[in-house]
Parts: C-alpha cells; sequence; structure tokens
C-alpha cells in the first residue's frame, strides 16, 4: 500500500541495453510490457504474414509501440494500475457482462448477475448505427429476448426487528464465548 503518489513514481529503471546508454532509463515494467507485446504481435503477424518487407514494417512496428507507450502510463482511474489493465478489463466487461473482481480474487459470476449486452453497448449504439447500419446493430446488440435472465430465486422480504440488548446480556454473551462445552474447569 502506497501513501504517497511519489512512491508510486519509484520503480527499477534500465539505463543500459547490450551496451547502449538509455540516458534516464525506461521502467523496466514499461520495458517488460513492450517485449511482451512486440513479441506477441510480430510472432503472430510473421505467422500469418510471413517475413517482414519495407511494406509491412509499419504494420509490425506501429501497432505494439502504441499499446507499449500509451497502455504502460498510469490509469487516471486508478494511481496502482496501468490504462492497459484499465483497457483489459473494459474489454472483458463489454464481452462477458461481468466486471471481475480484482483484489479479492475472481469469483465466476452466477448467470443472474450478468448484464445483457443491449444494456453494455447502449451508449455506444448511436455510432454503431450510424458504421454499421440500424439491421446489423440490432442483431449485434441482441434483443431483450435473447439475453433475458430469470430471477435467481423469489425476492427476499426484510422484517427489520430492533433489538436492544443491555450490559447483563451482553457480560453473559462474553462469558460463554470463553468455555467449550463439555469442559470442565
Amino acid at each position: 500500500m502506497t501513501y504517497t503518489s511519489y512512491f508510486n513514481r519509484l520503480e527499477p529503471r534500465q539505463h543500459e541495453i547490450f551496451g547502449v546508454d538509455l540516458g534516464q532509463g525506461i521502467s523496466r515494467r514499461t520495458l517488460l510490457l513492450g517485449v511482451l507485446v512486440f513479441t506477441t504481435w510480430d510472432g503472430l503477424l510473421f505467422l500469418t504474414i510471413g517475413f517482414p518487407s519495407v511494406q509491412w514494417l509499419t504494420l509490425y512496428m506501429l501497432p505494439p509501440v502504441i499499446v507499449t507507450v500509451l497502455g504502460a502510463q498510469p490509469s487516471k482511474a486508478c494511481d496502482r494500475r496501468a490504462v492497459l489493465a484499465t483497457w483489459v478489463i473494459g474489454a472483458h466487461y463489454q464481452v462477458w457482462g461481468h466486471r471481475p473482481v480484482i483484489c479479492g480474487g475472481r469469483v465466476v459470476a452466477h448467470r443472474s448477475e450478468w448484464i445483457p449486452r443491449s444494456a453494455r453497448w447502449e451508449r455506444h449504439a448511436p455510432a454503431l448505427t450510424r458504421t454499421l447500419g440500424p439491421k446489423l446493430t440490432g442483431r449485434l446488440m441482441g434483443g431483450t429476448d435473447t439475453e433475458a435472465v430469470p430471477p435467481a430465486g423469489p425476492p427476499v422480504e426484510l422484517a427489520h426487528t430492533v433489538r436492544l440488548y443491555g450490559p447483563d446480556h451482553m457480560v453473559k454473551i462474553a462469558a460463554g464465548r470463553g468455555r467449550r462445552k463439555g469442559a470442565s474447569t
């Protein structure tokens, strides 16, 4: 846990690679992200297109550079998270309809917790309609009946009852917790 934003900026930096001086240095986290993005992107393109020629060099280099430079910046929404993590979480939400729990561990969402695609994409609907047309947008967004989720069970009704316990009752409860059943004192 960091208490000030100054400690968020403290990170190891790589000042030299293969004998080349990098000046102030590159953040090692950014360097690792760049290696992963370049390896994945260029490997995928190498398998589909082949060895890069001069015409394809921009396609091989520009998208990984953009993703690395923009994705490694700190997120404005969460100080401890990079922008790339925000993109991944947003894409996960748009595809699956359930926001993952980051800190507490990922619990598989029950079907009643999913948000329908039409509700998730409603703010993008006008732009989708302009670009794809109303017919394709309607199929892509899905109707209300295609993703209707039945409730998980009957509605829960709460009966509020106020109880006031005095100090005598609290002493009994506290004394009873310390003893084990069947143990002799």
